[in-house]
Parts: C-alpha cells; sequence; structure tokens
C-alpha cells in the first residue's frame, strides 16, 4: 500500500519559514519524481515544483523562486520543501505528489495534504 505522509504545515507569520515534509513507503522512492502542488480556497491545485528521480528541480510557480527549496532524501524515503519569506499569498493546502511513467503506464501517487497559513 503506497503511502505519502505530509507535515510540517502550520500557521506562521509572514515572513517567516516552514519546512515540509513527504515521506513516503510502498514505492521505490528513487524512481519517482517528487512534487509539491498546493490549492488555495476557490482555486485550482496548483504545481508548485517538483524534483526528477535524478534530483533535477523546477519550480513552476515563477512566485516561489528563491524563496522555496525542494530536496529529496533517497535514503530517507522523503521529500523536503523549504519555504522561506513566507507570503499571505502563499496560504494553502500543499500536497505531495509521486509520479512515474514507464512502459508499463503512468503510477500516480497524493498525499492528504498539510494546511499552510501565513497571517499576522
Amino acid at each position: 500500500q503506497v503511502q505519502l505522509v505530509e507535515s510540517g504545515g502550520g500557521l506562521v507569520q509572514p515572513g517567516g519559514s516552514l519546512r515540509l515534509s513527504c515521506a513516503a513507503s510502498g514505492i521505490i522512492f528513487s524512481m519517482y519524481a517528487m512534487g509539491w502542488y498546493r490549492q488555495a480556497p476557490g482555486q485550482k491545485r496548483e504545481l508548485v515544483a517538483v524534483i526528477t528521480s535524478g534530483g533535477l528541480t523546477n519550480y513552476a510557480d515563477s512566485s516561489v523562486k528563491g524563496r522555496f527549496t525542494l530536496s529529496r532524501d533517497n535514503a530517507k524515503n522523503t521529500v523536503y520543501l523549504q519555504m522561506n519569506s513566507l507570503k499571505a499569498e502563499d496560504t494553502a493546502v500543499y500536497y505531495c505528489n509521486a509520479v512515474r511513467v514507464d512502459f508499463s503506464g503512468r503510477y500516480d501517487y497524493w498525499g492528504q495534504g498539510t494546511q499552510v497559513t501565513v497571517s499576522s
């Protein structure tokens, strides 16, 4: 059974920092690209950043470039999203995603989400 368990969300003041973690089990973690998405109230879920199985990162949301850092630890089956200089507009539910595509198909898994609230 595949599980992605996010942690690290919470309430933080503008300008503060949080580090989200996503621990994976039930998959060969090193074979998966890992991504973080977020969904603000009334908005669609959007990709924030993704890290490939080889460790290459892409910050799809330009508003987070220079503030967020995505990394992975294959030994711990965990992906991290370090979020600095947080703004009110970063408030959202953050979801972890694991995806792999090969000759046999697409394998796509999601965590349950963790709430990040940026407010004074």
